[in-house]
């Protein structure tokens, strides 16, 4: 099968990574929970911190006792996915090849779960569904791999790595669009991302493994690039763009030795690797305030962080324990995030991935496991601005006997501890003092008015008449309101809040 080729020549370039590195090709186990410790994971040697690094302390390994997600009967194998949590689910997509499926090639499966623990299946149960599959004449005609979502806005945007022919050379990276995560649409005729070809190696591969995170106004979107002239002898390396247009069609951003720099297009010069490895992902932690790159080294996941603008490590790595293998999935929340724990959300960040395994005597990765550890030991509300970041969405009581709910990196006090529970995320039952520092932005006390407008539709108009939309229409009722209709030119002319509700 020409893909099974394509995956033994990149599985052994990584390999001639690691062992450059004097790393083994697996471990021999599963980890066991154990204490606290400094840095590593799993009692895995790592060099010592660089200067002005913090340690971070690593607890809770975890690990599933068997796989988690695989495809139907006739799937070749699983590997490289990107998981998400969404809502009260766990949705997970990934590349597979179902031989029954047309054209034949590469398929990327969707399927849920309630943890990324698993067990993962298709939407209704049972085997997961192929959701992508190639374009016959497509730049994508034979293949379409490395799945990356994240949903802005409601849409859910998908970046992949798709080739019209052998898997193994000439990759470029294409966008799918979707309202649902089931039902994909390619976003114009071929590829966002084509190869920089900085430079020529034997590794032909060319662009794909992207992995994308949405902040500030700005989607990332971090990726392979064989021909790349800052990737490693072996084509490994990972490089950055932003913009503000999720198809990268205009105003985009690359990261360069000396930061980001506007430039004419995706396929400029590749000047500055973030980490030397193949098939990576990417997340915002805001507990950190920093970015994780997740990539497989010696005895698991390794995670390095990196600043907002990429211009310095302020942590040291840290390794999540498992059976080594290529592409690993981060779990994240919607925009590409880290989950909060909901108990400890400025001391702890829970860290999760799933990625394949090599099983038996298999030769290509297959099925997909689930690994994790805690990082903790932080203070990420000691400060109230990135205390706001941390505990968006969160409610809890206020020192006037009603409750505070953090929204858009401000607080609203909320009467009715019923309206704050249904427009919050999570609920504290103790107030964390930073937000004593903290201005009310505005007070949404019983019967407030409320308006409607179609098309547009429900908001509280509070202090000062401004606007402040509402997520879950269940909220005006609990509040004694009734929503007044106006006309979509009387909704314009407010000035508009954060958002009060959960977003999609």
């Amino acid at each position: 099968m020409v893909d099974a080729a394509r995956r033994a020549r990149l599985c052994a370039a990584v390999l001639a990574v690691l062992a450059l590195a004097g790393a083994a090709a697996c471990s021999s186990g599963l980890p066991q929970a154990e204490g606290a410790r400094p840095g590593g994971g799993g009692g895995v040697e790592q060099a010592p911190p660089e200067p002005g690094q913090r340690t971070l302390l690593v607890d809770r390994e975890r690990a599933s006792s068997g796989v988690v997600a695989a495809g139907g009967a006739d799937a070749v194998y699983n590997y490289g996915p990107t998981v998400m949590a969404d809502g009260e689910r766990v949705r997970m997509w990934w590349c597979s090849q179902y031989g029954s499926a047309r054209p034949p090639g590469d398929d990327i499966l969707h399927a849920e779960a309630d943890s990324p623990g698993g067990p993962f299946t298709g939407r209704g149960g049972g085997a997961p569904g192929a959701v992508l599959s190639g374009e016959p004449g497509g730049f994508d005609g034979v293949h379409t791999c490395d799945p990356s979502v994240i949903r802005v806005d409601g849409t859910y945007y998908m970046y992949y790595t798709g080739a019209r022919g052998d898997h193994a050379v000439g990759n470029a990276i294409g966008l799918a669009t979707s309202s649902d995560g089931l039902s994909w649409h390619r976003a114009g005729d071929g590829p966002i991302v084509t190869p920089a070809q900085d430079t020529r190696r034997d590794n032909s591969y060319g662009a794909g493994q992207p992995a994308a995170v949405y902040l500030d106004g700005w989607f990332y979107l971090m990726f392979t690039d064989t021909t790349g002239g800052a990737a490693g002898w072996n084509g490994a390396g990972q490089f950055l763009l932003r913009a503000k247009d999720p198809a990268f069609g205009a105003g985009v951003e690359a990261l360069g030795p000396d930061g980001f720099a506007p430039v004419s297009g995706t396929a400029g010069p590749r000047t500055s690797s973030l980490v030397d490895a193949f098939s990576a992902d990417l997340m915002w932690v805001a507990a950190l305030d920093a970015f994780a790159i997740a990539h497989q080294t010696d005895g698991g996941t390794t995670i390095t962080f990196w600043n907002r603008d990429f211009s310095a490590t302020p942590y040291r790595p840290v390794v999540i324990p498992g059976r080594w293998q290529e592409g690993p999935g981060l779990l994240r929340r919607p925009q590409g995030h880290a989950p909060v724990d909901p108990l400890d959300p400025c001391g702890r960040v829970p860290l999760d991935v799933v990625h394949a395994t090599v099983i038996g005597s298999a030769k290509a990765p297959t099925d997909l496991r689930h690994f994790g550890i805690d990082v903790h030991g932080l203070d990420a509300c000691a400060e109230p601005e990135r205390a706001l970041a941390v505990l968006e969405g969160f409610t809890m009581p206020s020192p006037a006997r009603t409750m505070d709910l953090v929204t858009g990196g401000k607080v609203v006090r909320v009467d009715r501890r019923s309206v704050a529970t249904v427009l919050a995320t999570r609920v504290l039952d103790e107030r964390l003092p930073v937000l004593d520092e903290v201005p009310v932005a505005a007070r949404l006390a019983s019967g407030a008015r409320a308006v409607r407008a179609p098309g547009l539709g429900t908001g509280f108009v509070l202090d000062g008449g401004t606007l402040w939309p509402v997520t879950v229409p269940e909220a005006v009722e609990r509040n004694d309101s009734t929503a007044e209709p106006v006309s979509r030119p009387e909704w314009e002319r407010y000035v508009v809040g954060s958002t009060l509700g959960p977003r999609s």
